[in-house]
């Protein structure tokens, strides 16, 4: 893939469409992912307004950039872009990268199995979603 030939807008568009996907997503399991990583609202609240509140959203940003960047040139190399290859490349590189290193991090590190359904869930959305809108912007 040519440097050039990168389509930027579907490039920023999925990533803020995979961000805004996060964002709707742990509004609605916020309280069971608390639960998960054994936090309480009053430990978030009282990080609010710090510059270390403000952090995991900016590396969030960044992280469904990069994420959209790299989903488009492997779907550039696999071949046409097309809604249904962002979808299926969307779940095969979530299964075969996210998940696979979510599920062992998660289990030597001794966390709840519902937080990596939770994340796992989380991600596999953000993939679909920013796969869906590469492939629907085409090549």
């Amino acid at each position: 893939m040519p440097f050039g030939s990168v389509n930027y807008l579907a490039v920023f568009i999925a990533a803020i469409a995979g961000w805004l996907t996060g964002a709707i997503w742990y509004s609605m399991l916020g309280n069971i992912w608390l639960k998960a990583v054994g936090r309480t609202r009053k430990d978030i609240n009282k990080a609010r307004g710090t510059p270390a509140f403000y952090v995991p959203f900016v590396v969030a940003i960044v992280a469904n950039i990069v994420i959209a960047f790299v989903l488009y040139g492997v779907m550039r190399h696999v071949g046409p872009l097309t809604p249904r290859a962002g979808l299926i490349s969307g779940a095969f590189v979530w299964f075969g990268f996210v998940l696979t290193t979510m599920a062992t991090n998660n289990a030597f590190g001794g966390r709840k199995p519902m937080l990596t359904a939770i994340d796992g869930g989380h991600w596999l959305a953000v993939l679909l979603v920013i796969g869906g809108i590469l492939g629907a912007f085409g090549g």
